[in-house]
């Protein structure tokens, strides 16, 4: 058999009681000196006892009988089978694993630190008893590897890859989407159901972080001084035209360059410009 087989066995209660009999049957055979049904009755007391066990809610046992796959009980509660039976634990609850920061290259080959949140739970207890050796520890390397191959699948940021739509930085919903993908296939062949995987922390190894840090605070100066350039130029635009519609002053061309001049260097600088006053005429 190599599917999952869900079974019931026998309720424990019933043979509970059965052995709480035959107990008190061999209690009164001891006072009663039948030693013969004595020799009968203990082992086949003790050979029940065995067979007790327990199913807790989102708990499941996987029974086998020497080397044979028999079952697996889901439903909970207190059950008796046969005493022969070997009976291992597979927790159904959904669980948690946060992987160890790995340092991994990126597409373009920079070195950065990334790990997963990953929610998984077991679906098949077949696959996840039989199928591979100690299913938790599949779990932990197969998420390791999975985590390594999407990190180099895309670029950290598109600073160095212009063309690249889909970063690890921009594009976190898109590369989730191919980790649980990623994932959910690794960890199928150990029957486990992969509910949620997702990026926990994401950024430069310490060797590059402060280069890269400095980078991204010069491509945001960039951009913020691109941005005051544009205000600035459509502010002075604004101001010659309205003072040449009203009519308030003339401007000749190095009247016009000596304005723009001054007013982009009050706009765009960095610090509050200092007035002069002018006493005399414009031309001085």
């Amino acid at each position: 058999m190599k599917q999952e087989l869900i079974t019931k066995p026998s309720n424990g209660y019933f043979m509970l009681t059965v052995f709480f009999v035959l107990l008190a049957s061999t209690i009164a055979t001891i006072a009663i000196q039948e030693l013969y049904i004595l020799i009968v009755a203990i082992p086949f007391i003790l050979a029940i006892l065995p067979g007790f066990f327990i199913v807790n809610p989102n708990g499941s046992k996987v029974l086998v009988l020497f080397g044979a796959y028999k079952g697996t009980v889901k439903e909970n509660g207190f059950f008796w089978a046969n005493p022969f039976y070997s009976k291992q634990a597979i927790s159904l609850r959904a669980r948690n694993f946060d992987s160890d920061r790995v340092k991994v290259n990126d597409k373009i080959g920079n070195p950065i630190m990334i790990n997963v949140i990953l929610v998984w739970k077991v679906q098949n207890t077949y696959k996840a008893a039989f199928e591979v050796d100690h299913y938790e520890e599949f779990v932990r390397v197969q998420t390791d590897a999975a985590v390594r191959k999407l990190a180099g699948s895309y670029p950290y940021d598109n600073f160095d890859d212009a063309q690249a739509e889909v970063t690890l930085r921009s594009g976190m919903h898109e590369v989730n989407e191919a980790l649980e993908a990623e994932i959910t296939e690794r960890l199928a062949i150990a029957g486990i159901e992969v509910t949620e995987a997702r990026i926990g922390y994401l950024a430069y190894a310490p060797e590059i972080a402060s280069s890269m840090l400095k980078r991204q605070q010069a491509v945001a100066i960039v951009a913020a001084r691109k941005k005051i350039v544009e205000g600035a130029v459509g502010m002075v635009e604004d101001a010659l035209t309205q003072l040449s519609e009203d009519d308030i002053i003339q401007f000749d061309e190095h009247q016009k360059a000596s304005m723009v001049s001054n007013l982009m260097v009050v706009l765009c600088g960095d610090k509050e410009a200092t007035p002069v006053i002018n006493t005399g005429t414009l031309h001085n």
